[in-house]
């Protein structure tokens, strides 16, 4: 009966930390969400309010890997078990480092609306990726929480897209400053922006491939997994 009860206790405590980190992706995702908005409309207070949020999943990082450590201390989990708290920890970073990268988009859509009249259509240019960037985190999180094996390894695949979205948005504005120096400040800098957008759908990938390694016990980062199961399923 101890033995069960501790047991019961240890799921209890991982489900509270699930639930946690699910709210970190939800803070996450509206943080994201907002800054593309203020970058579309110029709105330097929303843009405030983004960089302003960051300090909340920072603290929802450091809090969460704390608990995180403390279950490892209290309740040595071993095998699968400890696969779901050390996948646990690595999306909480994952999760941050997306705050970041929205903070990033935040600040930029400050310094365009304060340089004035622009020369690019900086929203237009990032609409694409930033749609299939915030999609991809969406299903990456929906992966997180179900542990759907199925859905992560699409999520994979899907980040080949999004970087062959940032290669084009790359060309696209070389040939701009290349044929009009005038454009190369808000040309900069809404190449700062894609990239940001861009290493948010390598993080989702992250989060993917943990779910991946808590499911089959199998570290695919740096491997074509993708591939290989669509192969493997032909």
């Amino acid at each position: 009966m101890p033995a069960e009860h501790s047991s019961k206790q240890y799921d209890a405590d991982l489900e509270g930390i699930r639930s946690k980190v699910l709210l970190m992706g939800g803070l996450v995702e509206s943080q994201f969400r907002d800054a593309i908005a203020c970058f579309r409309t110029g709105n330097t207070q929303q843009a405030a309010q983004v960089i302003k949020a960051d300090e909340n999943v920072n603290r929802m990082e450091v809090a969460l890997d704390d608990t995180c450590s403390h279950l490892i201390v209290r309740r040595q989990p071993a095998a699968n078990d400890l696969r779901t708290v050390m996948a646990t920890v690595k999306v909480i970073t994952d999760l941050e480092r997306i705050g970041d990268e929205a903070t990033k988009i935040a600040r930029a859509a400050t310094t365009i609306q304060e340089r004035g009249v622009s020369t690019v259509n900086h929203y237009e240019t990032v609409r694409v990726i930033a749609a299939s960037a915030s999609e991809m985190l969406h299903d990456a999180l929906d992966s997180f929480a179900r542990l759907d094996q199925r859905q992560a390894t699409q999520l994979i695949a899907q980040d080949q897209v999004i970087d062959h979205e940032f290669r084009s948005i790359m060309r696209t504005l070389i040939t701009f400053m290349m044929e009009d120096p005038r454009t190369i400040s808000a040309a900069l800098d809404t190449l700062w922006v894609a990239k940001a957008i861009e290493r948010i759908g390598d993080h989702a990938k992250n989060i993917a491939e943990y779910v991946i390694y808590v499911v089959e016990g199998k570290d695919i980062r740096h491997t074509d997994y993708a591939t290989a199961q669509h192969d493997k399923s032909a």
